[in-house]
């Protein structure tokens, strides 16, 4: 005996029904022929016709079907919503089994399971991606506008979408036209009526220009993932989306605008002003005193993370007018407990080569480009870690105020993250070393290994402290001669 079963793919519930019929008559799955009744889209709201050897109309709910699970039946009203003709037979043969034996139902990794959750996921996301893709155009004027979209789904999931938007919109007419089922809302009720051809779609409207500009302005292609945003909005909703006409010349140029906001914004990140209040008329007026009130603000930063884990922030220590100033990382352990740069085992030997060569101490000004310590809590002690570009920005306005109210000749920096704070770029310490480099302000800077890679040099590959000294030996201009007079050509290697 065969069966034939004839339900438009949009009536779930009436599908539901002629599969409880079936399970109640014990139909066999292959025995059964499913099909879309030719013109049935003006019946969508009438009764299903059935013709041949059919089942009884009148049947049990499928949740009351005996020994079925619980959870079958709502993934049974997903799946029915999919576009695979093979859907019916596979949901009438699983249920079957389970009818049978509902430990069946257990088995997470059955594949005839695992086939039917695959198509009710799909099913989702394509009613998810209805809600998101509908655009609306107006059409007419006054009391009279109308609100019309076409979509063009996949799965059938007209109906199971509509409920959304009329929430959404529930104080506008509006209809959604599709190739299969049609839906309107009159600020009431939702009415379904047969699919139109693409030709009835509504033509673009005057605000799409607007929002296709609005779409361009928050368009960042400094975060631009082509793959990322093709497995959100696949290509073939783009058609029917007004701003998918931008998209691919949006994507043309995202490597070029990309790396222009990334050359603007480095430049506006070295020069920015210092967050500074407003004068009064208690501001100090000499220079001296303007950089001791930087170093009182500087306490009460929070722009970086680790000004809450640290002890302290450390300050320059120096005079105003010093010839030559030295910029290390960041303060080490010691550095953070006691409130001064270069007094741990690295400060120590930069201190050890200052004597070595003779720099007088007045001549000198000693601070960090970091001024929090960064570092990693392992039980009591609290290992040394690398400041990253974020804290470096960060402490970059105390950096800046520095070299401006101190003024130094000459600018000695003490490995890579201090040559790149100071000159505002990425420098590599190997290939800058024993090399003048200059800012942008003119300032002339010579690089050299931090001392603590000179401690540490069977690993880092720094020189020896001999050769480390001889290296720092141009950095302090000649007191007695015009600054840097030997550097007077400017030019950068």
């Amino acid at each position: 005996m065969r069966w034939l079963i004839e339900i438009h793919p949009n009536d779930v519930p009436r599908s539901l029904r002629a599969l409880s019929s079936l399970l109640a008559c014990s139909a066999v799955p292959g025995e059964v022929d499913w099909r879309d009744p030719a013109g049935a889209q003006g019946d969508l709201l009438g009764d299903s016709v059935s013709q041949g050897n059919a089942p009884p109309q009148e049947a049990r709910p499928l949740r009351a079907v005996q020994g079925l699970p619980t959870g079958f039946v709502p993934l049974a009203e997903t799946v029915l919503m999919h576009a695979d003709a093979e859907r019916f037979r596979r949901l009438h043969a699983f249920a079957l089994d389970l009818a049978a034996d509902p430990r069946r139902w257990r088995d997470a990794l059955d594949p005839r399971r695992l086939w039917l959750e695959r198509a009710a996921r799909e099913v989702r996301r394509e009613i998810h991606k209805m809600h998101a893709f509908v655009r609306f155009r107006p059409i007419g004027e006054g009391e009279a506008t109308r609100h019309v979209a076409w979509f063009e789904p996949v799965h059938h999931i007209v109906r199971a979408a509509a409920p959304f938007f009329a929430g959404r919109f529930a104080s506008m007419h509006w209809a959604i036209l599709t190739p299969e089922l049609c839906v309107h809302w009159d600020r009431e009720a939702l009415d379904f009526t047969p699919g139109v051809d693409r030709s009835q779609a509504p033509p673009p409207d005057a605000g799409e220009a607007l929002w296709i500009d609005y779409y361009r302005s928050i368009f960042n292609p400094s975060r631009v993932k082509i793959d990322a945003m093709l497995r959100e909005m696949p290509r073939r909703y783009w058609r029917n989306l007004p701003e998918a006409q931008a998209i691919t010349h949006m994507l043309q140029e995202a490597p070029e605008r990309s790396a222009r906001m990334v050359a603007q914004a480095s430049e506006s990140q070295r020069r920015l002003p210092i967050r500074a209040a407003l004068p009064t008329p208690r501001a100090p007026r000499s220079a001296q005193e303007q950089l001791d009130d930087f170093g009182r603000r500087a306490r009460h930063c929070t722009d970086c993370p680790m000004s809450s884990a640290a002890t302290q922030m450390v300050w320059g220590e120096g005079a105003v007018g010093a010839r030559l100033m030295i910029v290390g990382e960041q303060p080490g352990d010691q550095e953070d407990l006691a409130g001064r740069p270069f007094v741990g085992p690295a400060g120590q030997l930069l201190r050890q080569a200052i004597a070595a060569l003779g720099w007088p101490p007045d001549a000198l000004y000693l601070t960090n480009a970091v001024k929090h310590f960064h570092f990693l809590p392992r039980g009591k002690r609290r290992l040394h870690k690398t400041p990253g570009q974020r804290e470096a920005e960060a402490c970059l306005q105390w950096l800046e105020a520095e070299i401006r109210l101190v003024s130094p000749q000459a600018v000695l920096a003490l490995g890579g993250t201090a040559a790149s704070s100071v000159l505002g770029r990425a420098v590599s310490v190997v290939q800058s070393a024993g090399q003048w480099w200059w800012r942008d302000d003119g300032l002339p800077v010579w690089v050299v290994h931090h001392p603590a890679a000179v401690l540490r040099r069977d690993v880092s590959g720094a020189p020896g402290f001999d050769e480390w000294v001889a290296a720092m030996q141009p950095a302090l201009p000649m007191e007695t001669e015009a600054p840097l007079s030997a550097l007077d050509a400017r030019a950068a290697p």
